[in-house]
């Protein structure tokens, strides 16, 4: 395994309790107690980051923004005792991947660790056209980016995941249950809602093609052609 964490927190106690337990799990964890000094030990061997959100100068919400804006890629999960909605929104509007409330379970965060490493890694493009196209709407499945009027969508992993789902199979309705267990995994509690907030993200990035991704009572999403 020894997939490479870098670990965010002004928090010791909960830097070591978190440090041990992944390392008891295989994992390989860089420590950094500030969002200044995990911009500094970020690279390119890290796979994860599980980032605090309030902290001393910048937030995580902010360091996220800055990372983001810079093209990184690598997927976040947000460790915070801010658990309204309107917190939610924000932390999946800046980027993240996945939000825990504080006070957390370790084995509710080692569950959400393995899911999203496990969904970054595998790859598997078998019976999958290497470019979805639809009007001025672009999707390269193999570099994971999405364009349109070839200008490129700033999508997380979860949002292109969903993206790619729903325009493989067109006018096909996914339940919320069958998002989850493709986008997340079985093996990780998501609730319906969060799926719901990550899809409102998700058509305001698309814009004009927003109106693509409908819900019907009962059915679930569709990427609906009908609307094109």
């Amino acid at each position: 395994m020894n997939e490479n964490i870098l670990l965010v927190d002004d928090d010791k106690s909960i830097c070591e309790i978190l440090e041990f337990n992944l390392k008891s799990e295989g994992y390989s964890v860089e420590l950094a107690y500030s969002a200044e000094e995990a911009l500094r030990k970020l690279n390119e061997k890290t796979q994860l980051i599980l980032l605090d959100v309030m902290m001393q100068e910048m937030s995580g919400y902010k360091m996220l923004e800055k990372i983001r804006s810079d093209g990184n890629l690598t997927p976040v999960i947000f460790l915070t005792a801010k658990e309204t909605e309107n917190d939610m929104l924000t932390g999946f509007s800046v980027g993240a991947d996945d939000y825990i409330s504080k006070p957390f379970s370790i084995k509710e965060v080692i569950a959400r660790v393995k899911a999203i490493l496990k969904r970054t890694q595998t790859i598997s493009l078998k019976d999958v056209k290497q470019f979805l196209t639809f009007k001025d709407l672009e999707i390269d499945i193999e570099n994971k980016e999405v364009s349109i009027k070839k200008e490129n969508i700033n999508l997380t992993k979860t949002e292109f995941d969903i993206l790619k789902k729903f325009c493989e199979r067109p006018n096909r309705n996914f339940s919320r249950q069958e998002i989850i267990e493709s986008v997340w995994g079985d093996d990780v509690f998501i609730t319906e809602r969060t799926v719901d907030v990550h899809i409102t993200r998700l058509r305001k990035k698309l814009g004009e093609y927003g109106v693509l991704i409908t819900n019907k009572v009962g059915f679930g999403y569709k990427f609906d052609l009908q609307n094109l």
